[in-house]
């Protein structure tokens, strides 16, 4: 190699520029003195790509092979180099530079990869986020014959953890390394836990933990994958085997740290039990685990979401007593919680005493004082706040953008929330789900469906991917409006741009046609909810039979009950009430008399109030003596009545001129059943006076006097 080549080399790796070179040649330098000059750029971040991929030009002219020891080492260091302004991803270099040695380098001599060199290149594809490569390469060394080693298997299962790709990872550790002879370490263990609760499979991962506690794996459980998995369940709301494994751990002698600890005291409180949370504390002191903050803040915001002020000042005082700071998480949950209880004077004097405190506010903190001012409809206010906020270096984040801008919509101030979104943009802070929902609804709502079509659009095409749960909201909202012809406009339109309503959106868009009475429009969608595979619940049926009712279609509703008794769906004792009442109202009294039969042989519980609709129902319709029958049997067996059911009954007595059995009733009530109402003294009096039995008039009068039920 000439002299010119040899300094060219040497200056890509030194701190200091190159001198020209002297009279005499040089003497050449290893290409393992070269490397090493290029590991250390690459630890100190200042090796850039351009320059790495010279150096393997650089090497080619090189007749001593490239040493494995040096190439392990300089790749490590690409693997763990910290993104420079030089370089901005050193593992992917790494890997870059590897597979351009692989293809032969236009004749650079390397030493052939060792077990070591293939550690580190899937270190580096875990490190780029490249699981895929990994399993290539760990395919590649099973082919070589060279081995696998438990670092090998460490790296290989921590990229595919990192990816989640947990089954894959199980199988390396579960499968793979036993058949190498290789034994997982505890490290290991813990993160296939954590991926498993990662993905909510926290009954999965108790499983492997029993496993291990068993000694059916090679690894005892320590404290971390304890800890791992019980957080998991209580995230998954498995609170019962969660307890449990808490007191397993106990008993396998396996001492609980505060991580432990922290993980059931802030279920519980997010529970709303925070005296057992507290319990729980106390438990931990005597034990000798010393409490953090992350403790108390979780204590503190358990009682403040009770609104039990006094016991969060308590926490506070005991936080500071044990010599922990209350730091501006716990402020900021602390005030949130008073905003949600609409104590607002307080959340801004404790905002504004931070700073006495040694507490920076922060976007949370602002966002939460914003969101105080909002919910009073106090804009001018919170717009001051958001500029202050600005003014003092604290960037807006989405959240903060988020609450400003729902408040607008709420007032109807589109323009000023359009302003606030394009504002956030124009801030390099991008929209997320929740800021395009409140505007896409508001638009809608206030009838510009074409802006919100326009909105819900340009989502999409910034990757935000909207599901059933955002459009059912937005739908639900219309028609609760009484905007069902706004609701299909948004209906139709998901459909267009290929997403498939769910029974939720069927079941509201049916609903808000039936509350404007456009019930040709709400079977038209029954038939339409069918077509697509999708099969009606009760909730569907029970508003269509509402609206049939409602509206005068008792054929309609009648035909409803007849489809869901075929689809094996029972009505609901409010169906039938309805339908009761309506078949009652039209004089279909037999059709009535064989519903409410029906109801009884479904084994439907029978209210009150249904009984109160047939026995009024079956007196309006000349059936008195059935009514006066039915209510006697419901009196000798005991069933639950109430004091309308009475009303009917006396009225109906009185009328048919059974005055002696409506006094004997009156009498009863006023004995052992429920307190006579004003109602009930009404008729007695009105129909008494009216047959000119004055005295009996006057005696229910005095009777009204005594238990206080006359009214001015």
């Amino acid at each position: 190699m000439s002299s010119r080549s040899l300094v060219r080399l040497s200056s890509i790796f030194t701190a200091r520029p190159a001198t020209p070179p002297p009279s005499t040649a040089p003497s050449r330098r290893a290409p393992h003195l070269v490397l090493a000059a290029a590991t250390e750029r690459a630890r100190s971040g200042t090796l850039g790509p351009d320059e790495a991929h010279h150096l393997l030009d650089e090497l080619v002219d090189q007749a001593t092979p490239v040493p494995e020891r040096a190439l392990n080492d300089f790749l490590a260091a690409l693997a763990r180099a910290p993104p420079s302004a030089a370089c901005s991803d050193g593992p992917a270099l790494a890997i870059a530079l590897f597979n351009r040695m692989s293809r032969g380098g236009g004749g650079l001599r390397v030493a052939p990869p060792t077990a070591c060199t293939h550690a580190i290149l899937i270190d580096c594809c875990g490190r780029a986020r490249r699981p895929d490569l990994a399993l290539a390469f760990f395919g590649r060394l099973l082919r070589t014959g060279l081995g696998v080693d438990s670092v090998t298997f460490g790296n290989l299962v921590k990229c595919l953890c990192d990816a989640r790709r947990t089954d894959q990872a199980a199988d390396v550790l579960l499968r793979r390394m036993p058949e190498s002879a290789s034994v997982p370490t505890a490290v290991m263990y813990s993160r296939l836990l954590k991926c498993f609760c990662d993905d909510r499979r926290s009954l999965r991962a108790l499983e492997l933990l029993r496993s291990m506690a068993q000694g059916r794996t090679g690894c005892s459980p320590d404290v971390v994958a304890y800890s791992t998995v019980i957080h998991g369940l209580f995230k998954d709301g498995k609170v019962i085997e969660a307890c449990d494994l808490f007191y397993e751990m106990a008993r396998q002698g396996i001492q609980p740290n505060v991580v432990t600890y922290n993980s059931i005291i802030d279920a519980l409180c997010k529970t709303r039990a925070v005296d057992k949370a507290e319990v729980l504390l106390g438990q931990m002191v005597h034990k000798g685990v010393r409490p953090d903050n992350k403790t108390y803040n979780s204590l503190i915001d358990g009682y403040s979401t009770l609104g039990q002020w006094q016991e969060a000042v308590r926490m506070f005082k005991q936080m500071t007593e044990r010599d922990l700071q209350p730091n501006i998480v716990t402020w900021n949950s602390f005030m949130a919680s008073l905003c949600k209880h609409g104590r607002n004077k307080e959340v801004r004097e404790i905002f504004d005493s931070l700073s006495a405190k040694g507490q920076k506010p922060d976007a949370i903190s602002y966002s939460i004082l914003l969101h105080a001012y909002a919910n009073e409809g106090m804009m001018d206010d919170a717009m001051l706040i958001f500029e202050e906020m600005r003014h003092k270096g604290v960037k807006p984040n989405v959240v903060t953008y988020s609450t400003v801008i729902a408040a607008f919509c709420r007032m109807g101030q589109l323009d000023y929330a359009m302003d606030m979104f394009n504002q956030m943009i124009n801030h390099g802070v991008q929209p997320n789900e929740a800021v395009y929902h409140c505007l896409i609804q508001a638009f809608c709502c206030h009838g510009h469906l074409v802006k919100g079509k326009e909105l819900i659009s340009e989502m999409i095409k910034k990757g935000i991917h909207p599901d059933n749960v955002f459009f059912g909201s937005i739908i639900n909202s219309l028609c609760k409006e009484g905007k069902a012809v706004g609701a299909q406009d948004i209906f139709d339109f998901i459909i267009h741009i290929g997403l498939r309503p769910n029974v939720i959106m069927f079941s509201s868009l049916i609903h808000g046609y039936c509350l404007v009475s456009k019930m040709d429009e709400a079977m038209r969608l029954l038939d339409a909810m069918m077509s697509a595979g999708l099969q009606p619940n009760v909730v569907v049926y029970g508003t269509l039979v509402h609206g049939c009712c409602k509206f005068g279609r008792i054929d309609d509703a009648l035909s409803l009950f007849g489809q869901m008794s075929l689809k094996g769906i029972k009505p609901t004792k409010l169906m039938y009430k309805i339908i009761l009442g309506e078949l009652f109202q039209v004089g279909r009294v037999v059709a009535a008399k064989e519903k409410f039969f029906e109801m009884i042989d479904n084994r439907i519980p029978v209210s009150a109030a249904t009984y109160n609709t047939v026995l009024s129902g079956l007196c309006r319709n000349n059936c008195s003596e059935e009514a006066i029958l039915l209510f006697k049997k419901l009196h000798s067996t005991n069933v639950k009545i109430d004091i309308i059911t009475l009303n009917i009954m006396v009225t109906e007595m009185l009328k048919s001129g059974r005055i002696e059995e409506a006094m004997d009733l009156f009498a009863s009530i006023s004995a052992n059943g429920p307190i006579p109402s004003v109602e009930t003294y009404r008729i007695m009096m009105t129909y008494l006076i009216k047959e000119g039995l004055l005295d009996e008039a006057y005696s229910v009068f005095t009777t009204m006097e005594k238990t206080g039920s006359v009214t001015g």
